[in-house]
């Protein structure tokens, strides 16, 4: 055997599944390697066959069909003449831009572009252990396989592998990969990696994705927030009961649909508090563990509904993009404590078809990334028909923000104060304006549109809790509790305290008590209320808080910033 075989360090497992309709009939569900000590999944399906062109016995070293793969990298090029100079600056890009290709890849290299290139001969390129093989194609051979690291089989046949990280924060509740044998479907990934309570999650070489106008989120790794349906994969919606209950899905949810048309890669379900309502870690967290949050000393609460999006964004710089929802803080709470950019959107501005819902008056579909360029390109692919702007309003109003009066000089806190202070003033200076604090209870009472109407904090005083809790016993618990019933011999499912915590009872915060049984203890009649007083609000403040521009360049009059305030809270404090 050439001694770059064995110089590869090559560890090969396979898996295999036993079909359910034939026990006769066993299909491969892909293999695991290592290549230069780094785990990678190889899908059991070859992504092309090059054994017509190619001298497949120079690049694999005359291995028999039995053995284990060569690792190669493709390059694809349109010049006619291709030297060796152009081919090693066209390999330091790999390394420069893409994680899954190493130097380990470097055993063969293809050729495909039909430039001039001398085949089968052996050449060392910088950082390679051992000299490799190159090969070249013939014209118009391989205009379907994109360039990137490969394993090449002894019958010709190209594997695309995918890197496998640990999930050493727990965001994930599963790694998904494309089904083999269903169109548009997904399914749980059969390998991991070393590790405690860490799942391999597989990501595919950026090396084989282009961006274009038709795929702008082509090669973009995204996860997605266990309250959306994937078709052929199960939901669970932070309730262990709830994802044993019911089968895979059909369909896949129409906002992750859109970003799969447009290219983006997705790699896993992310974890959710339960049904979507807050939780602190260590009081609240029974079924799943909280993720953890990369920020301070690692051990801070990652804050929730959209726990685990926040945790992954903030920690793993493999993963580009994960989709949360939003009702009352669940993106804006876990972007926030994680340092990262999220958005809730404008409500309606995309059907939730195929997500739980909590409250669809208020539930909205959003992201979290660390790139407000990723966050641009995914904002126009998922809010079909979203405007958007070439002007920033030059009104600037502050809820809740320190000013230099305020801000203690000694405290934790007042660092934090000191960091918003000093945010302000920057967009102060880039706006050209000057901010000016908002007391909108006091605008509301000078403004409201019916002068028998009550304060704000009266108004809106149970809106909120109302809303959610009445709507989540009707769509979700309901039909849940039914359907448990209906198979375990009308028992009830286990839920997590905050969903059922007990209306009446002396609990640490008011938010404690307004879950299902909260709910239960109103009229129906309450929802209708909620929902009119809601109205009421959003339509006073677009009117005198935020009308629309005074021309098409910007959306609004006035920018809005508030802070909901410097608090730090510990993943192992109990709450009282």
């Amino acid at each position: 055997m050439p001694p770059f075989v064995c110089a590869l360090w090559l560890v090969l497992t396979s898996f295999i599944l036993l079909d359910e309709i034939s026990s006769s009939l066993i299909t491969s569900t892909g293999s695991t390697v290592e290549i230069q000590g780094i785990p990678y999944y190889v899908p059991g399906k070859p992504l092309a066959s090059v054994s017509n062109a190619l001298n497949t016995q120079a690049l694999t070293g005359g291995q028999s069909a039995g053995a284990p793969w060569t690792p190669v990298t493709v390059v694809k090029t349109t010049s006619a003449t291709f030297d060796t100079t152009a081919l090693q600056s066209t390999l330091n890009t790999f390394g420069d831009v893409d994680d899954v290709w190493n130097t380990g890849f470097l055993s063969g290299v293809i050729i495909m572009g039909g430039a001039s290139y001398a085949s089968n001969t052996s050449t060392t390129f910088l950082g390679a252990d051992v000299a490799s093989t190159v090969s070249s194609l013939p014209h118009g051979f391989g205009s379907d396989v994109p360039p990137g690291p490969y394993l090449l089989s002894a019958a010709g046949n190209l594997y695309q592998p995918w890197r496998l990280y640990a999930d050493t924060q727990e965001a994930f509740t599963q790694p998904l990969i494309p089904s083999i044998s269903k169109g548009g479907a997904y399914s749980p990934l059969p390998a991991t990696v070393p590790g405690i309570a860490s799942p391999g999650i597989a990501v595919p070489s950026r090396l084989y994705y282009v961006k274009t106008s038709g795929k702008p989120l082509a090669g973009v790794r995204i996860g997605i927030k266990d309250i959306y349906d994937i078709a052929g994969v199960r939901t669970g919606d932070g309730n262990r009961a709830f994802y044993g209950l019911y089968p895979p899905r059909n369909t896949t949810a129409l906002v992750v649909q859109r970003l799969i048309d447009a290219g983006a890669i997705l790699v896993g379900k992310m974890k959710t508090s339960q049904f979507a309502n807050g939780e602190v870690a260590t009081a609240d967290w029974v079924d799943y563990h909280e993720p953890f949050n990369p920020r301070g000393d690692g051990y801070q609460d990652t804050s929730s509904s959209s726990a685990g999006a926040g945790s992954g964004i903030g920690s793993y710089p493999w993963l580009d993009l994960a989709l949360g929802s939003d009702t009352g803080g669940s993106i804006r709470g876990p972007s926030q404590v994680q340092g990262i950019y999220g958005n809730r959107p404008t409500h309606g501005i995309v059907p939730l078809t195929g997500a739980m819902p909590l409250a669809p008056e208020l539930d909205t579909a959003g992201f979290l990334c660390r790139d407000p360029a990723i966050w641009t390109a995914t904002a126009k692919v998922a809010y079909e028909g979203l405007q958007f702007y070439d002007k920033y309003p030059k009104r600037l109003q502050t809820i809740g923000f320190p000013t230099p009066e305020t801000v203690a000089t000694d405290s934790t806190v007042a660092q934090a104060n000191r960091i918003l202070l000093a945010f302000l003033v920057k967009l102060e200076a880039f706006l050209g304006t000057n901010a000016t604090a908002l007391n909108y209870t006091a605008l509301w009472d000078q403004t409201k549109p019916d002068p028998n109407l009550p304060s704000l904090s009266i108004l809106l005083n149970r809106t909120y809790p109302t809303t959610i809790t009445k709507e989540q016993t009707k769509n979700v618990r309901d039909p849940f509790y039914a359907d448990y019933g209906a198979v375990h011999d009308g028992r009830l499912p286990f839920v997590d305290p905050v969903p059922l915590e007990d209306p009446t009872a002396d609990t640490r915060c008011a938010m404690m008590k307004t879950r299902w049984t909260f709910g239960d203890s109103l009229p129906a009649s309450e929802l209708d209320v909620a929902v009119t007083n809601k109205t009421l609000f959003k339509n006073w403040w677009e009117k005198h808080v935020l009308p629309p521009g005074n021309d098409s360049s910007t959306c609004s009059e006035s920018l809005v910033l508030y802070s909901s305030g410097v608090r730090i809270t510990y993943r192992n404090k109990y709450l009282e």
